[in-house]
Formats: structure tokens, C-alpha cells, sequence
């Protein structure tokens, strides 16, 4: 297997980080490129219909810089000069948005954290990690929360 496109999946859970680590070991060992994704999903509000819904661009743009500027202190300034990478935010249902991602993009391997929401935000949201296992068109690996083993 050559891998020399290696996507990381982050919603910056304690899970994403320990994701990150294998990813950014992963990037190392076979010098590949490293693109860093996170997903910015749509605002959702039940109350509001359809037409009544309209989401000013400067806020969403402002909420985008955030979080490149999130993503580079949190995850590019730990990564050594010699591995190449790039930062995407993405627009849309998370799961599909990174597909779309995967597809649109060469990619060998994309690793994710296991989960991400908790709660009730698992159960309106689903399982991504499950999602893009069943769907993507490259292989991918799913990081398990390792600290989880410890309490058992």
C-alpha cells in the first residue's frame, strides 16, 4: 500500500487529538501530505422555516478564520517544516462533506477519531466515523480513544 495522501478528520475532541497523533506519525514515516479537514456544519434551527432562514455571510466568515486560526495553533504549529500540509474548512452535513472531500481529492488514507459528539448530539448526528468507513473510496482509520482502555 502507498500512501502519500493522508487526510485528518478533526472536530477537536479530546479523540480528534489522540487521531491527530497517529495521523501526523503516519505523515512522518511515509512522508506524505497531510491535509487537516474540519467541518463547519450547517446552523439548524426547528423553530425557523426554510424561507425565513437566512445566514449572513460575514458572520459565517468570521467563524471560518476562528477556526483556521484554531486549526493552525492547535495542529499545524506541531507539525515539522518537511511534512507538507494544508488546512480545509469544509461547509455542510459532516459526514457528506467529507466525502465529497475524499472524492474530489487524492487520498490514500483519512484518519478520524472514533467519536466525536456525545450525547444527544451522537444520536441527531450518527456516527461520521461510521459513515465515511462504509463510504469512502480510500482506506481509513479510525482511532479509538485510548484512555477509555485504562478505566476498564
Amino acid at each position: 500500500m502507498t500512501i502519500k495522501n493522508i487526510s485528518f478528520c478533526t472536530d477537536f475532541s479530546e479523540n480528534a487529538e489522540q487521531a491527530f497523533g497517529d495521523a501526523l506519525e503516519m505523515a512522518k514515516k511515509y512522508r506524505a501530505k497531510l491535509s487537516i479537514i474540519h467541518v463547519l456544519p450547517p446552523v439548524v434551527n426547528p423553530m425557523l422555516t426554510d424561507s425565513n432562514w437566512v445566514l449572513p455571510e460575514e458572520p459565517r466568515n468570521a467563524i471560518v478564520v476562528k477556526i483556521e486560526e484554531r486549526m493552525a495553533q492547535e495542529y499545524s504549529a506541531r507539525i515539522d517544516e518537511s511534512i507538507e500540509h494544508d488546512l480545509f474548512v469544509l461547509d455542510g452535513h459532516v459526514s457528506s462533506a467529507i466525502l465529497k472531500f475524499l472524492e474530489d481529492n487524492p487520498v490514500d488514507l483519512v484518519v478520524m477519531g472514533s467519536y466525536g459528539f456525545e450525547g444527544m448530539g451522537l444520536v441527531v448526528f450518527g456516527s461520521v466515523a461510521k459513515r465515511v468507513s462504509h463510504k469512502a473510496p480510500c482506506s481509513v482509520l479510525i482511532v479509538r480513544d485510548r484512555s477509555a482502555d485504562k478505566d476498564a
